[in-house]
């Protein structure tokens, strides 16, 4: 199943993004540290190419440390572009994207020449929250729901620095088939777009490979790394009582616990992908993207050739 997710107000806010760029020094996108190059938006990379950018791993408190790391490196190591980790309810690391900000864009600064920053992301990957702990208050509205946030706002961080809220915002087709179940369960992704069951048997495929022991450890249970993911469902539906009529194992609720797990962090600390990883994905889905395409546009040609819109090529061989 492919998993997509785009409201109207997306649309929205793909447009005041394209127009507000244009007086933005510097562009701050939060990532979510479990999933950074999934939760890594394509459309903002293309909407806002050439400006400097700050990649915040939020949420790192919930993630493998040490893949924090190699995702840091992997990000710091591109042209124009700063990387940090922090728990966006933490001020003291939190200020820090304020000297980063002006580290990344020197000439600005002061009343003359204030610093226009833009912060961006995905749904629910704690825009919010990070910026209620800049200002010291309750400046934007939170909770553990993709899309809260619906209209762009202005707040003052200082006499000369200016960030710029926008909502959470996904891009139109996602081509990376892992990435929209990794979406799926870290809450990115509005739960009318996905099947719970799904993406649970999805995560704990990746979850009994690479965190055997924190899987055991949770639901207290043995051998998790050799169940089948079917199986490995059932055996957390019942350590946990998902049970309906005639002590059947209600999967749905199941399936519900373990995205609950992962998303709260009882699990403990999991990234669902490397940079290695999330690269093999993305070339794999940008082919399969590319023959998509083809077949699409063989299926418009044949169409526009059997409504005579366009006469049919002369295939035959020239003389």
């Amino acid at each position: 199943m492919a998993i997509q997710w785009f409201p109207g107000h997306m649309h929205l806010t793909q447009k005041a993004i394209a127009e507000r760029i244009k007086n933005i020094d510097v562009v701050i996108e939060l990532l979510d540290a479990r999933l950074p190059g999934s939760s890594a938006n394509p459309m903002l990379a293309e909407l806002t190419h050439g400006k400097p950018t700050l990649k915040v791993l939020n949420k790192q408190d919930l993630a493998d440390p040490l893949r924090t790391e190699a995702w840091l490196a992997h990000y710091n190591s591109q042209s124009g572009t700063r990387a940090i980790g922090l728990d966006a309810s933490v001020a003291a690391p939190a200020k820090a994207l304020i000297k980063a900000s002006f580290e990344l864009a020197p000439n600005r600064g002061g009343m003359v020449k204030p610093m226009r920053v833009l912060i961006c992301g995905i749904p629910n990957v704690g825009k919010s929250t990070l910026i209620n702990t800049l200002t010291a208050k309750r400046a934007t509205k939170t909770g553990d729901e993709a899309g809260i946030t619906k209209l762009e706002q202005r707040i003052s961080l200082a006499s000369d620095f200016y960030l710029y809220d926008t909502p959470g915002i996904l891009w139109p087709r996602i081509i990376v088939a892992k990435s929209g179940y990794n979406l799926a369960a870290s809450g990115a992704i509005g739960r009318n777009a996905f099947d719970e069951e799904e993406v649970a048997l999805e995560l704990l495929d990746y979850l009994k490979t690479h965190y055997p022991a924190l899987l055991e450890a949770r639901f207290k249970l043995d051998r998790a790394a050799s169940m089948a993911d079917e199986e490995l469902l059932v055996a957390i539906g019942q350590k946990r009582g998902a049970l309906q009529g005639g002590q059947k194992i209600n999967l749905q609720k199941a399936a519900e616990i373990a995205i609950y797990d992962f998303r709260s962090g009882v699990m403990g600390r999991m990234t669902l992908e490397t940079p290695e990883e999330f690269a093999e994905w993305l070339k794999l889905g940008q082919t399969l993207d590319a023959e998509r395409q083809v077949k699409k546009d063989a299926i418009e040609l044949d169409r526009k050739i059997r409504f005579k819109k366009i006469p049919r090529p002369d295939l035959r061989p020239s003389r």
